[in-house]
């Protein structure tokens, strides 16, 4: 079993930064892919970023490249999604999963773990 721990959401305003980070426990954290992802109310989960195993590949929605940044570090057990210049439609509940894989995917259906979640709010 792993362990999972979002923290770092708020409520700010359209425009500025915001670090998420996601704490975990349980297994070797470097055996597995770490994903974000967020769900809008009324909405499904999405993808927005995953990271490799090394930390060295990573993947992003559309939606979200250029803006957001994901990173590990194995040594702290913890992946962080750092948001620059954020907007109103980024609201949402963000979630961190994982994976034991090899390479990164956006699926949801893929994903072992989850984390409880962090709400994020950006007005305007």
């Amino acid at each position: 079993q792993v362990q999972l721990v979002e923290s770092g959401g708020g409520l700010v305003q359209a425009g500025v930064s915001l670090r998420l980070s996601c704490a975990a426990s349980g297994r070797t954290f470097s055996n597995y892919i770490m994903g974000w992802f967020r769900q809008a109310p009324g909405k499904d989960r999405e993808f927005g970023a995953a990271i490799s195993r090394s930390g060295i590949t990573t993947s992003y929605a559309d939606s979200v490249k250029g803006r957001f940044t994901i990173s590990r570090d194995n040594a702290k057990n913890t992946v962080y999604l750092q948001m620059n210049n954020l907007k109103p439609e980024d609201t949402g509940v963000y979630y961190c999963a994982a994976a034991e894989a090899a390479r990164v995917f956006s699926s949801v259906a893929r994903y072992d773990y989850w984390g409880q979640g962090t709400q994020v709010t950006v007005s305007l």
